[in-house]
């Protein structure tokens, strides 16, 4: 009868977990105790006594001649190869460091140096296939030029080398300029631009005829001011009459081809007389005048004009 209150049933309740959880506990325990002795044991079987202990040896050095590897990456030629222009960073700083090395060495004006004639632009740019500025070019030549003025009987020959690298194939101060002369027929070629004309004149002593294209001048240019340039050179020396002249023009307009005639006709006349140059310079007859005609723009009329003003 007492096991029937409620009170009665929560205790029976309460001490038989208690005794579970006892149980439980004491289950666990012999458990670690156990994989504790376990280990512990294979532990003693894994270790080695003095007696068993092996001797350890060095493996033997690898020949890396035999190894055929290349490298991470590619080394460049020049420290200058990321400047864009290696090449002509290198020269730089090559004759500078020539520069430093010998700038004790006595010098003389420039006035009195070898002249010695450098590479142009073109050719250096062409030599070494890249695009140098021409302000950086003047900077090496400068270079140059200071290793040129070097007083000639104290130059390196190291310095000799690294100029002849930098002159120019046959001494142009040393060519001399030939004159031209007449042809077998005795005539006198010259050759005339202006604008867009090109003009070619052969000029032989007569009387005075005039051939242009094979016509007349009156028909080829019918207006004076025209054939007035056109015979220019022969007016101003006095010799209309003493010449005839044969010209063969194209391209551009009446004036450019008249103004073309001019030069040709004053560079023809020269060969048959030079001491007339003073002359015919002063009077513009073998001067190219190198004016282009400006090219009309957007929103213009012609070149400059613009259109009027409105307000609406």
């Amino acid at each position: 009868m007492a096991w029937q209150g409620p009170s009665c049933v929560a205790r029976a309740l309460r001490s038989a977990q208690n005794s579970f959880r006892r149980e439980a506990h004491l289950s666990r325990t012999t458990c670690l105790s156990a994989t504790t002795t376990h280990l512990q044991s294979q532990r003693r079987s894994l270790s080695t006594s003095p007696e068993q202990q092996v001797e350890i040896t060095a493996a033997p050095p690898i020949d890396t001649t035999k190894l055929k590897t290349s490298p991470q990456r590619i080394l460049p030629a020049s420290p200058a190869y990321f400047t864009g222009t290696p090449k002509f960073i290198d020269h730089v700083l090559k004759l500078e460091q020539i520069h430093s090395k010998y700038f004790m060495l006595p010098t003389v004006p420039a006035g009195e140096a070898p002249r010695t004639a450098f590479l142009k632009h073109s050719d250096y740019k062409n030599a070494i296939n890249e695009e140098v500025p021409a302000a950086k070019y003047r900077q090496l030549q400068k270079i140059l030029s200071r290793l040129n003025q070097i007083q000639p009987d104290k130059v390196p020959q190291e310095v000799k080398d690294i100029l002849k690298t930098f002159t120019r194939l046959g001494d142009p101060y040393q060519q001399k300029i030939v004159p031209k002369k007449l042809d077998e027929m005795g005539r006198a070629r010259g050759v005339g631009r202006r604008k867009t004309s090109h003009a070619t004149v052969w000029l032989v002593e007569g009387e005075g005829k005039v051939l242009i294209n094979g016509k007349n001048i009156v028909q080829v240019f019918p207006r004076v001011h025209d054939r007035e340039s056109a015979l220019w050179p022969l007016r101003a020396t006095n010799r209309l009459d003493k010449y005839n002249v044969f010209a063969v023009t194209r391209g551009g307009g009446v004036t450019g081809q008249a103004e073309a005639i001019t030069v040709a006709l004053g560079k023809a006349l020269l060969v048959h007389e030079p001491a007339m140059k003073p002359i015919l310079r002063k009077a513009g007859c073998i001067s190219t005048d190198p004016r282009q005609v400006e090219r009309k723009k957007h929103g213009h009329l012609k070149a400059r004009k613009m259109p009027a003003w409105v307000r609406r």
